[in-house]
């Protein structure tokens, strides 16, 4: 009897929304030379822990998460994973500031101007 082992795709840790996508897209446009990407990490800062950290990457680590988006590659931090599951990424423009904008049903917390987030 022979057995048939099925996978599935698993659904991405963080969901980009269009205008994240497009932003990606126009930082890819214009990625300094050697840019294979844009990295999201969750470096410990702020008076509440963690942040959001959105650059440039020019090599893929091991365990980074990678989601292919029309504009160009999407990676997110390995050891960022577990805080970001389910998070949404927006970028939003207003006429005061631009920025990415994250929803993320693990934060439990956050500082209050804003900078960083606890788990």
């Amino acid at each position: 009897m022979s057995t048939e082992v099925k996978t599935r795709a698993r659904p991405a840790a963080v969901l980009l929304t269009a205008n994240a996508e497009q932003r990606i897209a126009d930082l890819m446009a214009k990625a300094p030379e050697g840019a294979i990407g844009v990295k999201l990490s969750t470096p410990r800062r702020g008076c509440s822990g963690l942040a959001y950290s959105v650059d440039y990457v020019s090599e893929e680590a091991k365990f980074d998460e990678k989601i292919e988006t029309p504009g160009g590659t999407f990676y997110i931090d390995g050891g960022s994973v577990l805080y970001l599951i389910g998070s949404t990424m927006d970028w939003v423009e207003d006429d005061f500031s631009a920025g990415f904008v994250f929803n993320n049903p693990n934060a439990t917390g956050s500082c209050g101007c804003g900078e960083s987030f606890t788990i």
